[in-house]
């Protein structure tokens, strides 16, 4: 089945119900409305020359359109790639040119800049000089095209993050989020009832697969933020009656600190399945507290994944530390990083995945592909992890930002879940730097939500983790670098952490007897400011 397929059969048979609504207008498109548009897309795009292995570009914010020009798309036979609105306009046109994507459909706020590049038609979701306005293609009332598409035809071309290397284009298949789609409604036990809020941006994996293509695929009700907005945020969860979300860390955050949440009805949610970066334990444990009917739990998956390997359930969420159990259909192996043997189930190595998401590979780059999946199909994920004995995953840290210190191995996701529950600390990352004693040692970054010594921070740490693991620095920052998922950007860390600070340059370490400061003296974690640039 492909996915135009597969959200046709959703609209067929629940036509009257409403399939998704623009969070901040409230406008609502019913599903048999929604398939009409797909139709009518699918033809306009058929007639600007749009056929079976070509790829058209999402350039936008959530919102519902980006439905029906995605599911037009591939009606066409097309990929469709994704770009954030955040990109430059060099690394736009560096995707679209690597997609082979002529026609976007952009926002209008990015219409001057779409039709700088190199494109044959900018499509605006609105009104916009040199622009076909999307009530064009809505008001196109020619026949649909015949065109077979089978399962494994391209769909989605993401693209990777960057965050440890250069982006590429991740190729999967219609069956590839079929499936995924398929797996997740079953892990969440997806209902026709359902409605989830869309904050995930739509061009990042997590919100593509958990809050569109599933919920779509089951005929429940997909509600658009463009952006997070924490006026606004509660009172969409609330007027929808959402039951289930799929966020990124900064906004479990931002539900455990907003003063508002307690006063409201939200007892209509079931599942918050968090994804895209680590949630800190804390976090967990406030969240679980202040919406006690929720299940809770992260989620693990990669791009390369469709987005999901294994999740929370919806009745019982997902032990804290562990980022769920794997979905249906999906086998692990825990191998050893140096020799590719399986390890003992008691030790950590790195997890190979190997299920019908799993992408067919990078576009054009048939080396990254083979150096990514094994002959045999397995995904070497580049995460070090382990198995529980009750059949949860725990992630570890990525393999190649472990610090080797003295020999030893360093994860940075294990400082930083201890450096983040310390009560003054809103944010916190750690980084590696060359060391001429041991190699490399850990620099802890810090976003203090109030004033504290360093002298604390290092007892908090010493008294947790073994002595080699110990940060040899602790710098105060303002905000730490993420990607819109809220992943830290690794490679900004080390060149942070390789840049001397002001401590440095005037002779003084972070070190006994140093206060470091909150910048404004609010809780950093949650800055709507820092959530919104995400």
């Amino acid at each position: 089945m492909t996915v135009h397929q597969l959200i046709a059969g959703a609209a067929a048979r629940h036509a009257g119900r409403t399939a998704l609504v623009d969070g901040p207008t409230g406008a609502g498109v019913t599903y048999g409305e929604l398939w009409r548009r797909v139709e009518r897309i699918a033809s306009w795009l058929h007639g600007r020359g749009v056929r079976h292995g070509d790829c058209v570009a999402l350039w936008t914010a959530n919102h519902p359109a980006m439905a029906a020009f995605a599911l037009g798309a591939m009606r066409c036979g097309a990929a469709v790639t994704t770009l954030n609105p955040a990109v430059t306009d060099r690394e736009a046109a560096e995707q679209l040119a690597d997609a082979h994507a002529a026609i976007a459909m952009v926002s209008p706020g990015l219409v001057d800049r779409a039709l700088a590049l190199d494109l044959s038609t900018v499509v605006a979701i609105g009104d916009a000089p040199g622009a076909a306005p999307l009530r064009d293609l809505l008001a196109h009332d020619a026949p649909p095209p015949t065109v077979e598409v089978d399962a494994g035809s391209p769909a989605l071309i993401p693209y990777s993050s960057g965050t440890t290397g250069l982006p590429k284009g991740v190729v999967l298949m219609h069956a590839n989020l079929v499936a995924v789609s398929r797996q997740l409604a079953h892990a969440f036990d997806a209902k026709t009832s359902d409605g989830t809020l869309a904050v995930a941006p739509f061009f990042h994996i997590l919100g593509m697969t958990a809050e569109l293509l599933m919920p779509l695929s089951v005929g429940a009700t997909v509600v658009t933020e463009p952006r997070f907005d924490q006026a606004t945020f509660v009172d969409l969860l609330e007027r929808h009656r959402i039951s289930f979300l799929a966020v990124p860390p900064p906004i479990a955050a931002f539900l455990v600190h907003d003063p508002n949440v307690p006063a409201r009805d939200l007892s209509h949610l079931e599942l918050i399945a968090v994804g895209g970066a680590p949630l800190a334990r804390h976090i967990h444990e406030a969240l679980a507290v202040r919406l006690p009917r929720a299940a809770i739990g992260q989620g693990w998956g990669l791009t390369e994944s469709s987005g999901a390997i294994s999740v929370p359930r919806r009745r019982t969420g997902a032990p804290i530390g562990t980022v769920g159990a794997p979905l249906r259909d999906t086998e692990l192996r825990v191998v050893s990083p140096d020799t590719h043997v399986d390890v003992r189930s008691d030790l950590d190595g790195e997890l190979w995945v190997r299920g019908p998401q799993v992408m067919r590979g990078y576009l054009d780059r048939p080396d990254a592909t083979a150096a990514t999946i094994t002959a045999d199909g397995w995904l070497r994920t580049g995460d070090l992890g382990r198995i529980t004995s009750d059949g949860h995953v725990v992630i570890v840290d990525r393999l190649k930002e472990l610090i080797k210190v003295n020999g030893f191995q360093v994860a940075p996701a294990e400082l930083e879940a201890v450096l983040a529950a310390h009560p003054a600390v809103a944010d916190a990352a750690v980084a590696g730097r060359p060391d001429a004693r041991t190699g490399e040692a850990p620099v802890a970054l810090v976003v203090a939500a109030r004033r504290v010594e360093v002298d604390e921070l290092s007892g908090w740490m010493r008294e947790r983790v073994a002595p080699y693991k110990m940060p040899v620095e602790f710098r105060m920052v303002d905000a730490l670098p993420r990607t819109a998922s809220g992943k830290l950007q690794r490679q900004r860390l080390r060149e942070m952490v390789n840049t001397p600070s002001r401590s440095e340059e005037s002779g003084q370490l972070a070190r006994a007897g140093q206060t470091l400061d909150g910048a404004d003296g609010s809780e950093g974690f949650i800055d709507a400011t820092r959530i919104e640039d995400a």
